[in-house]
């Protein structure tokens, strides 16, 4: 008897201990969602509203994610809903990009210079002193102009196909390099395709393994973006700036020489725009590299968001 009542007892308390171990873990995926939730806000800056992205304390160290073209701050979806419990992340969207304001081309003027004077501005209202980049494409030249203007604030790069080499720009400017070359109706209108959805669909799936792993929706949301009144004007005018960007890269690879941020490159090699010689190049400038290449396209998030999540988890718990 005294048997029988001693293996109940411990069978409630296995039972007991079981409850609470379970009311423990919903507990904890109670805080983790509430942590990982995500933010959409606005800012003016200097009369247009900058929309943005957030996720994670502000006490942890912040990431600001910088999108390239087509897109918006939608491209780092996964990065903010995977990494918002060990950092802080704050994605703006360009001015004609994304939610953010679309001012017309006699209200903003449409250059590099200007969208990263305003991201800056931005990240000044914003009070966010230290920070590292996450740039790919577009991000690349407004991520280090901001960087080589205040190089004391930034904590490292993290780099997805955001090129500041001549050898890593890719066939896929063959056009652009017309319309630098000469810019009239006949060189701007070779560059119509890139607007449409099949030219969008394109850039999102190039390169990739399996192109099904890639959200449709990435695409579609650009294609409605890009079919605004004056888009392509917008668009176009950012195209034949792009030029002044290879004018500066040699003073961006003077400043990672100079500063060597710790760097980490988590590049898709198949990248008609920005193939694997970009990342290469890096290793010439920069000694603190950690250098990963993935086997599909320009926007490697799409198809390895996973496993590129997890170096910059790795990377980040490394320098901070």
């Amino acid at each position: 008897m005294k048997k029988n009542f001693k293996k109940l007892m411990y069978t409630l308390i296995a039972f007991a201990i079981s409850l609470l171990n379970a009311q423990t873990k919903n507990n904890n995926t109670k805080t983790q969602k509430h942590m990982t939730q995500i933010t959409y806000k606005t800012e003016n800056v200097n009369g247009i509203n900058i929309a943005y992205r957030e996720a994670g304390s502000n006490t942890k160290p912040t990431i600001v994610l910088l999108h390239g073209f087509p897109s918006s701050s939608h491209q780092y979806r996964k990065v903010l809903n995977t990494l918002a419990n060990d950092f802080h992340l704050i994605a703006p969207d360009y001015p004609g990009f994304g939610n953010s304001d679309f001012p017309s081309d006699t209200e903003y003027t449409y250059t590099f210079d200007n969208i990263a004077n305003t991201i800056n501005q931005f990240l000044k209202q914003k009070k966010i002193e230290k920070f590292a980049i996450m740039i790919q494409d577009y991000g690349a030249p407004v991520g280090f102009r901001i960087a080589t203007a205040n190089p004391e604030k930034i904590t490292a790069i993290i780099n997805q196909n955001g090129n500041a080499y001549e050898a890593g720009l890719g066939d896929a400017w063959a056009d652009t390099r017309a319309l630098w070359k000469n810019r009239n109706k006949t060189t701007e209108n070779a560059l119509l395709p890139v607007f449409t959805l099949e030219g969008l669909k394109w850039q999102y799936t190039h390169g990739t393994r399996n192109p099904e792993l890639v959200n449709p929706d990435t695409w579609h949301l650009d294609f409605l973006r890009l079919s605004r009144p004056n888009a392509h004007k917008v668009n176009i005018d950012l195209f034949y700036d792009y030029q002044n960007n290879i004018k500066l890269y040699p003073k961006w690879q003077q400043y990672l020489r100079d500063n060597q941020p710790p760097l980490l490159i988590v590049w898709g090699k198949n990248d008609a725009f920005f193939p694997e010689s970009g990342a290469e190049a890096f290793k010439k400038d920069v000694k603190n590299i950690d250098y990963n290449i993935y086997n599909t396209g320009h926007f490697a998030l799409e198809e390895d968001g996973d496993e590129i999540i997890e170096k910059i988890r790795v990377f980040m718990k490394r320098i901070s």
